[in-house]
Formats: structure tokens, C-alpha cells, sequence
């Protein structure tokens, strides 16, 4: 039986909440969908699990110019592809298939099925932004299948 616990987090503009640490602490890999926002962010992610991590559209310095603008993962059986901004996804999912599509960017964090693919948009975990919840979420995959759950780290 293959299973893994993934953490998944975005657009931390440079905040990383020590909440936020917590709600990721036992997982086996954690996907950072962009606005990483400073690499300090990178490394302090990295003692907790291993780090995949796409480019967002703040992520202009140096270090961040090294990040990929997509990420393809294959996790337990499933492939994920990562992304910051949703738009400008560049492949068609079913064709390639892809169980999973993570994203960030909009900070509003969802769970949404399409044609049997997991959409998660684990929301931001960095500064507050409208009314919007600070939060991250959980993708644990099993065989192939895939759940996901937001978590909220500040209400």
C-alpha cells in the first residue's frame, strides 16, 4: 500500500506563521504553490519535510529566479501538477494524467472535483488579505486517490 501526507501551502508574502508550521508538522512532503515571498521561508519548510516549491508572481529576487513555474510530482501512485495561478495552467490534465491540480494565487482557499481530478487551492498562509482566512491544507493520497482538507491556522 502506498500512502503520503502532503502539505500544501501558498502565497506566505514573506510570513510564515508559526500556526502554520504546526498544521504541516508529520507530513511526508510539502508542495509551496508560490508567493513564497523569501528563502528563509524555503528553509524553514525544508526541517520540516522535504520541499517542492512552483514560482509566484512576487517571487522577483534572485533566489526565487531559480523556481520552477510548474511541478510535477508523482506522490504514492498519483501525479500532481503545481502551479501558482491557475490561469496560466499549461496542459491539459486528463491528458496527461494528473489527479491533482494545486494552485494558489486568488488566496481563497477550495476543494473542487472535475472530471476526476482534485483542484486544491490550499489558500494563503501568510499575511491577511480581505476577510480571508489564513490556511493550509492537507493532500493525503493512498493508491492512487487522493483527499484533501483545508486547515485553518488563524481565524
Amino acid at each position: 500500500m502506498e500512502r503520503a501526507v502532503i502539505g500544501v501551502i501558498s502565497d506566505t508574502h514573506g510570513l510564515l506563521r508559526p500556526e502554520a508550521l504546526t498544521a504541516l508538522a508529520g507530513v511526508d512532503r510539502i508542495l509551496h504553490a508560490g508567493d513564497v515571498g523569501g528563502e528563509a521561508i524555503l528553509r524553514a519548510l525544508e526541517a520540516i519535510a522535504p520541499v517542492t516549491v512552483v514560482r509566484g508572481n512576487v517571487d522577483t529576487d534572485g533566489w526565487a529566479r531559480r523556481l520552477p513555474l510548474t511541478a510535477v510530482l508523482e506522490v504514492a501512485g498519483a501525479r500532481i501538477y503545481a502551479v501558482h495561478d491557475i490561469s496560466t495552467i499549461d496542459i491539459e490534465h486528463d491528458a496527461v494524467g494528473v489527479q491533482v491540480v494545486v494552485y494558489g494565487h486568488s488566496h481563497r482557499p477550495g476543494i473542487e472535483h472535475r472530471d476526476g481530478v482534485v483542484f486544491l487551492n490550499p489558500g494563503s498562509a501568510g499575511p491577511r488579505r480581505f476577510t480571508l482566512p489564513a490556511t493550509v491544507a492537507r493532500l493525503e493520497i493512498e493508491n492512487g486517490r487522493a483527499t484533501a482538507e483545508i486547515v485553518e491556522i488563524v481565524s
